[in-house]
């Protein structure tokens, strides 16, 4: 892909990508607590709102870029493999991943002796789903809406909807007023077009302070129930039951990924690498990927496939920044 001559000096763009999950999503904490749930996941230390870390998307897209370019990979001018050289950490400085000069996988995702050119932030509920009354809704909250750059407003205790609604509306255990969504608010709701969400989702959005979004969400999270398999019988293993917790389908998150430009941090030297959008491309290598073998734990239980929304043209570019200096 050509380079945007609008794009040719800037150091770095920060590109939206907005995802939709098609199946439950576990990305766990990294051991079992007392509790409700054994197996918790990665939740926001401040809101206690449950998230996908950066550090989880940069290594799952990486693993995936590099499948995909293995894929096409010609022997005849690149001996080493992408995968599996390219796609974990580096073993030592004398041999950095795939140990070729250039490499677009290494370069975009880092290696030892380099960050990489591409940063990911941390992936932010945006729409939840919980089951009503009235059928499955997606609720949202002005924080979570604020990560797309919408502005919307909402009281402690009153539920905005779409349309002609009924004057209460039960959200699992909480029943809360409703009221419709009109004039500012509402054209603020319909941005949501732009980021591909399905209308079905769109269509049944319902917006709740930040106080009560937290406690909605972590009150509504798929809990599951498995034990291990003992090998030499098949059985259910003694004292092996444990629980386990999700983002249930239907789950709509946001995350962004900005960019550098490779000729502002010596790293040009390929065609594929010598701009800001060339970049993203590899990262978008991996979308495919994550629609099919998904990210987090328990994807042999039927988790963790994350379809991204965003089409390859239509990530936004968020903010730019001209020779290192940011506008």
């Amino acid at each position: 892909m050509s380079e945007n001559p609008a794009t040719k000096n800037k150091s770095f763009e920060t590109f939206r990508t907005v995802g939709l999950a098609i199946d439950p999503i576990h990305v766990g904490t990294g051991g079992a607590r007392l509790g409700r749930v054994d197996n918790t996941i990665v939740r926001d230390p401040v809101t206690r709102v449950p998230k996908i870390p950066g550090s989880s998307l940069a290594g799952v897209q990486r693993a995936y870029a590099a499948m995909a370019y293995e894929d096409e990979r010609d022997a005849s001018t690149r001996s080493t493999p992408y995968y599996p050289h390219c796609a974990g950490q580096g073993q030592s400085s004398a041999k950095e991943h795939c140990g070729e000069a250039i490499c677009r996988v290494c370069s975009v995702f880092g290696r030892a002796s380099f960050a990489g050119l591409a940063a990911f932030s941390d992936a932010h509920v945006v729409l939840f789903p919980v089951a009503t009354r009235e059928g499955p809704t997606w609720v949202t909250s002005p924080s979570a809406m604020r990560v797309l750059d919408i502005s919307v407003a909402a009281g402690d205790d009153v539920v905005l909807r779409e349309g002609t609604q009924p004057s209460a509306l039960n959200l699992g255990w909480l029943l809360l007023p409703a009221t419709p969504l009109v004039g500012k608010a509402l054209q603020e709701v319909k941005k949501l077009q732009g980021f591909s969400i399905p209308d079905v989702i769109r269509s049944a959005v319902v917006v709740v302070s930040d106080k009560l979004f937290g406690h909605i969400v972590n009150s509504n999270l798929e809990v599951r129930t498995s034990v291990a398999i003992d090998p030499s019988t098949g059985a259910a293993e003694d004292g092996a039951l444990f629980t386990y917790e999700a983002l249930p389908r239907g789950t709509v998150l946001a995350w962004d990924v900005t960019c550098r430009d490779p000729r502002h941090f010596g790293r040009n030297g390929t065609a594929a690498n010598t701009g800001i959008q060339p970049v993203h491309d590899v990262v978008k290598r991996a979308h495919p990927f994550l629609e099919a073998l998904g990210i987090g734990g328990m994807g042999t239980r039927g988790m963790g496939r994350l379809r991204v929304l965003s089409p390859v043209d239509a990530a936004q570019p968020l903010q730019t920044s001209e020779a290192g200096v940011s506008r």
